[in-house]
């Protein structure tokens, strides 16, 4: 499959997860606080295999965008990972450095949507 198509596919479907990711739990943050661990460890489960997917289908590094879209598989891995390792880890309680964190998520959510609105719209039939 073509590198390129599988850009715009891979940023299409982890920008829109990320901003939904992030806005939904600013909204409900206070639910991680009395989590089981094993919400905690299927939520890790999840986010690994949405990385492995990721980098599966797209792991460049030629341009900007190519590492935008590669690292977020790497970070979803490493995330993952982490939440399954470390369920009963605590979890981030509501202050300035979570808020910039999800702000952060928000962020990157909304780069990866905007490579594949550009992609897209590159590599429109006419």
């Amino acid at each position: 499959m073509n590198s390129e198509l599988t850009k715009g596919r891979v940023a299409g479907v982890i920008g829109p997860a990320l901003l939904l990711t992030s806005a939904s739990e600013t909204i409900n943050l206070e639910i991680w606080s009395s989590v089981d661990p094993a919400l905690v460890y299927l939520n890790g489960l999840v986010f690994v295999l949405a990385g492995l997917m990721a980098v599966n289908f797209h792991f460049a590094w030629r341009s900007i965008s190519d590492g935008l879209v590669s690292a977020a598989g790497v970070l979803l891995i490493c995330a993952g990972a982490g939440r399954m390792f470390f369920p009963t880890a605590e979890q981030l309680s509501a202050g300035p450095l979570t808020y910039l964190l999800i702000a952060g998520l928000f962020l990157y959510g909304l780069t990866l949507c905007f490579i594949a609105f550009a992609h897209r719209r590159r590599n429109a039939p006419d």
